[in-house]
C-alpha cells in the first residue's frame, strides 16, 4: 500500500504569490514555517524550525491569496511532490513541495488585523470571531 499525505500547522514566512497559468488556472506559491521544541537530556530547551514550500491550485489558491498574509497561522493538508525545473543558466534543479488539497485558517496576527489577541474577550476560530458567551 502507498500513501502520500502531509499535515502542517504553521505560519507563512511571506505573503503568498498568486499567478495564472497559460491555460487560465490560478496557482499560489507560499512558504510555511513550523517549530518543534523539546528539552534535551541535559535539561536545556531546544528548538528546531523547518521551512516548507507549498503550492495551491484553483479556488483554494485564490482564497489563500485573498485572506492570508505573512505571519498568519494556517493548517494545510496535502501531498508531497518533487519536480524538476531548469534555471536561466541551464542547470537542472529539483524542488520538493506540498501540494495543498485542504486548508483551514488559524489565528491572524493581532497587530495587522486590529483584532483582539489571544486571551481577550473573543476567540478567533478560522479567522472568524466567536464570542465566548454563547
Amino acid at each position: 500500500m502507498n500513501y502520500n499525505k502531509t499535515i502542517l500547522v504553521g505560519r507563512l514566512t511571506a505573503n503568498p504569490e498568486l499567478r495564472s497559468t497559460t491555460g487560465g488556472s490560478s496557482v499560489c506559491n507560499f512558504s510555511m514555517a513550523t517549530n518543534r521544541r523539546w528539552t534535551n537530556k541535559a535539561g536545556e530547551k531546544q528548538e528546531d524550525t523547518q521551512f516548507h514550500n507549498c503550492v495551491a491550485w484553483g479556488r483554494t489558491a485564490e482564497v489563500i491569496c485573498q485572506f492570508i498574509t505573512k505571519g498568519s497561522e494556517m493548517f494545510i493538508e496535502g501531498r508531497l511532490q518533487t519536480r524538476e525545473y531548469t534555471t536561466k543558466d541551464g542547470s537542472v534543479r529539483k524542488i520538493t513541495e506540498i501540494v495543498v488539497e485542504g486548508m483551514q485558517f488559524g489565528a491572524r496576527p493581532a497587530e495587522k488585523t486590529g483584532l483582539p489577541s489571544e486571551g481577550q474577550s473573543e476567540k478567533y476560530i478560522g479567522g472568524v470571531a466567536r464570542n465566548q458567551y454563547r
